[in-house]
């Protein structure tokens, strides 16, 4: 027999994010601990280090072959999830034969990006120049420690697995970089100078401005030679001059210049130099010194750019460097800063006056006026509590003190205050709560409700779901971990959280389809979250408008049902007299009821507009219609990847597949025999929203949907109108005016290949009945089958218990969830034979190993044969419990040529 290994031997089970099983790592060097379940390690992954979860211990005859982890970034008493989550959803993972990073990689959203910094440095005495590669100029560490980043990481690991690298790791904090002003001494001296225009002293000015010639009068060699004119204009100028030109000495004289060229030609003046008077230009710039432009200085001088630039050449001006006051700018990010960016200080620096445009920010920082740092980011907004009501005596706790218990019924206002006793008390008692819901809508009404209930507990609330940013979702995280929340509200990604002592887990409408991941693992969200419950020894708890068939057999509490008004519009039965119905004639026929707009909803949309009030109607599908057909040969475009219709919408004139998202635009003829003409079959959105635009003009139409989401601001501000919209319309808040719902076509949720269709039909019914937190609008629903017992127990005024539970027992007959466990094996490929004879090699290994005929269902073909291009076959397994379903799950044969998944406890068809 072998001897159990040493702690210190047994290797580290570790998953990282990809699909791919957990992987045995060895201990990293100088750990003696014990295994730090749920903590994030950094492990060599493809010549890089990567971010894993520690979820088990691993397998200790392979710890010699495998590598080391490098560092833990938490800490065991502080782990990144506790470690009870990591043993419980590791344990659904196993059951649910699916790859634990595959799981934890769809269900941990938070912490896979760690940021640290990485120093290295190599192991005395080692010699690292071997792992240097000629010419590819890599340089290894040294003795003395480095960041690492300055080295390649596949060298890095090169070194990491023989042994020969010192690491040490430390968790830095999320940086940003902010924009902040330099101290004034450190600004480069280059720029702070700045050049000013100074007047020099004017006798310092070059002689071409500062001095000018003039004439003066000289005795002429021969007097005799000089005309009378010429003697008088030179005798003027003896007495009278000097003068500055010919042309002032003339006007003077009176006569020509010709006359006065002559006394000069016959020697009778000369030219004298006289120290000029300095311009008004340059007298201006000395009293209004120093300018910082030409251009300044010739507009305050009132001359011109040339007058002013040839005082400058002439040197009665220059430029002088000087050290210059800080701009504004500078000034303004000094006393506010530091800001997020260039253009945050610019817009910042405006508001207060500071004229400056991000070009200009940037300039200035070129110049070394600011610098862009990197600082720890400051805690990101969060969401933020519902204020605590007035003090008040405590309400009693009256639900079940049960390892699982259920509450249903009412509108969420009341369950939530049937349910705050018990989160209260736990809370007190320093216990931690987890409430999960499927869908915005539901999270935003159970953070309204319950939130404010931290305060009063000493404690605070914390959201975490993918409507947060990741930093804010790592923020909230950080504080649950270090025990500062201890209620947490949130979608799937709060299921690992790290909360503190968890006494209760509570799932809002567990039997919604938005809990079923539609990728990767596939999990349901309440399976998983029922195994978390039961490793932490916590209560689990499910809470909604109707319960889910499996919830029936626990103990619980039914609220009174709100008060519904329906109105059936029966497609399959007409009324034949008027007593029959309160708003249907005796006359019409089936044809004549109107359609996908019934005639009595007309009535009561009319009645909607004429009061004012508001309506919302609900439509089985989005686009115009779900498909169109020739009128001569019933041709139907089909999707070239998928065997489904292609839907027809007419806001953009295209054909579209909803699976595969393949679109063309409408043909012109009939590809069979060449008709014009097409109908349209299967109502949708826009259908419907114009015929209530044809059928009751004036009424404003509103449309939700994936493809559209009109602004409903004026609805919610009261104004009259009506919403025609998918399921999508139950994620947003009733209308305040609503008086009336329509189902257009309650059979599209009824007419579905899946066990769940009618449950998932009552509960519509019934969220719909507490759509609005006050009033009871009017329903009416559109069907043919107005005698369904879902419909019917509504009408009845029955509580929310009495259809689920008329389904489990008939399940419970059938063999189905309660009383089974299912689960989907899907076996595909693109050759529809190869994915056959596959799907029945799986089949055939199942029944090998043991498998009952009631155990393995099928395989058979899916409803849509093709699907994106792949033919799917279907097998299902149902097993008296999780451990048989574990079992056969183990048993599935993997090695076929065809590509199998595995869906724990499908959702929406069989």
């Amino acid at each position: 027999m072998t001897p159990p290994a040493t702690p210190s031997l047994i290797p580290w089970l570790v998953a990282v994010p990809l699909p791919v099983p957990a992987l045995d790592f060895a201990v990293p060097h100088g750990w003696t601990g014990p295994i730090p379940l749920g903590c994030r390690v950094l492990v060599p992954w493809r010549g890089e280090l990567t971010v894993g979860l520690v979820v088990g211990a691993g397998n200790p005859v392979s710890a010699h072959r495998v590598r080391d982890v490098v560092t833990v970034l938490d800490t065991p008493e502080q782990p990144w999830v506790p470690a009870s989550t990591a043993a419980g959803i590791g344990g659904w993972a196993a059951d649910a034969q699916l790859p634990a990073g595959l799981v934890w990689g769809d269900l941990l959203g938070v912490g896979w990006d760690a940021t640290y910094d990485h120093r290295v440095r190599a192991v005395k005495d080692a010699d690292l120049l071997a792992f240097g590669r000629i010419g590819m100029n890599w340089t290894v560490p040294g003795l003395a420690w480095a960041d690492a980043s300055a080295f390649a990481p596949n060298l890095l690991d090169a070194i990491r697995e023989q042994g020969l690298l010192e690491e040490a790791f430390r968790l830095t904090p999320k940086m940003r970089g902010v924009v902040q002003a330099r101290v004034l001494d450190d600004v480069p001296q280059a720029s702070r100078l700045t050049t000013l225009l100074r007047a020099e002293p004017w006798a310092q000015a070059d002689a071409s401005v500062r001095l000018e010639t003039w004439l003066e009068a000289v005795p002429p060699p021969d007097p005799a030679a000089l005309t009378p004119k010429q003697a008088g204009a030179w005798g003027w100028l003896n007495a009278n001059g000097p003068v500055r030109s010919l042309s002032e000495w003339a006007h003077s004289t009176g006569v020509g210049t010709s006359v006065l060229n002559g006394v000069t030609a016959k020697g009778g003046t000369r030219a004298v130099q006289h120290e000029r008077e300095a311009p008004p230009a340059w007298h201006w710039l000395a009293a209004h010194e120093p300018q910082s432009s030409l251009s300044g200085w010739a507009k305050g001088a009132g001359v011109s750019a040339a007058a002013v630039t040839a005082l400058l050449n002439a040197g009665a001006a220059a430029y002088v460097p000087e050290l210059a006051p800080p701009p504004a700018a500078w000034t303004w990010l000094q006393e506010h800063g530091p800001v997020e960016s260039l253009t945050a200080w610019a817009n910042g620096a405006s508001l207060a006056g500071v004229h400056l445009t991000p070009t200009v920010a940037g300039t200035l920082a070129a110049k070394g006026w600011a610098d862009t740092v990197q600082k720890p980011a400051p805690p990101p907004p969060l969401p933020a509590p519902t204020p605590a009501g007035p003090p008040r005596a405590p309400d009693p706790d009256l639900l079940p003190e049960a390892a699982v218990w259920r509450l249903h019924g009412g509108r969420p206002a009341s369950r939530a205050r049937t349910l705050a006793p018990r989160i209260g008390r736990l809370l007190t008692q320093g216990r931690g709560v987890l409430v999960l819901a499927p869908d915005h809508a539901t999270l935003r009404r159970a953070w309204e409700h319950l939130s404010g209930l931290a305060e009063a507990a000493g404690t605070r609330a914390i959201q975490i779901s993918g409507h947060l940013s990741d930093v804010q979702r790592a923020h909230s995280w950080a504080l649950v971990g270090a025990g500062e929340a201890r209620l947490v509200i949130g979608s799937y990604l709060a299921l690992t959280a790290p909360l503190h002592d968890p006494a209760l887990i509570v799932v809002l409408e567990e039997g919604s389809d938005a809990y079923k991941l539609q990728s990767g693992c596939r999990a349901f969200v309440p399976d998983v979250a029922a195994r978390v419950a039961a490793a932490h020894d916590a209560a689990l708890a499910m809470v909604g408008a109707a319960p889910a068939a499996e919830s029936v057999p626990y103990v619980g509490a039914v609220l009174p049902p709100p008060r519904a008004r329906v109105h059936v519009v029966d497609y399959a039965n007409p009324p034949e007299q008027a007593e029959l119905g309160p708003l249907s004639g005796a006359h019409l026929t089936p044809a004549d009821l109107g359609y996908p707009l019934s005639h009595d909803l007309v009535r009561l949309l009319r009645q909607v507009h004429e009061r004012g009030r508001q309506a919302a109607l609900l439509a089985p599908r989005r686009g115009y219609s779900a498909l169109l057909r020739c009128p001569t040969c019933e041709h139907v475009p089909q999707c070239r990847n998928c065997d489904v219709p292609l839907r027809f919408h007419q806001d953009t004139r295209q054909l579209t597949c909803h699976q595969c998202g393949y679109h063309e635009p409408i043909p012109e003829r009939c590809d069979n025999c060449g008709e014009r003409m097409w109908q349209a079959r299967g109502p949708g959105t826009e259908w419907i929203a114009q015929m209530v635009e044809k059928l009751v003009p004036g009424l404003k139409v509103y449309r939700l949907d994936k493809d559209r989401q009109d602004d409903l601001s004026p609805l919610h501000a009261g104004e009259s109108g009506v919403v025609v919209g998918t399921q999508l319309l139950l994620s947003h808040d009733a209308p305040p005016n609503l008086a009336l719902l329509g189902v257009t076509l309650a059979d599209t949720w009824l007419n579905v290949s899946d066990f769940r269709a009618s449950e998932r039909y009552h509960r519509l019914l019934r969220q719909l009945a507490e759509w609005h937190p006050d009033r009871a609008p009017l329903l009416v629903v559109q069907t043919f089958q107005a005698d369904h017992p879902a419909l019917k127990v509504l009408i009845e005024g029955r509580d929310a218990l009495a259809y689920p539970a008329a389904e489990e027992r008939v399940r419970k007959e059938l063999g189905y969830p309660p009383h089974a466990r299912l689960a989907q094996v899907e076996i595909a490929a693109r050759d529809p034979e190869k994915a056959k004879i596959a799907a029945q090699a799986v089949a055939d290994a199942l029944h090998g190993a043991g498998a009952t005929a009631q155990e393995v269902l099928g395989p058979a073909a899916s409803p849509v044969a093709r699907l994106r291009g792949v033919y799917p076959y279907h097998l299902f397994l149902r097993a008296r419990d999780d451990a048989r379903l574990a079992q056969l799950l183990a048993t599935v044969d993997r090695s076929v040529k065809a590509r199998v998944r595995v869906d724990v406890n499908p959702r929406g068809g069989l």
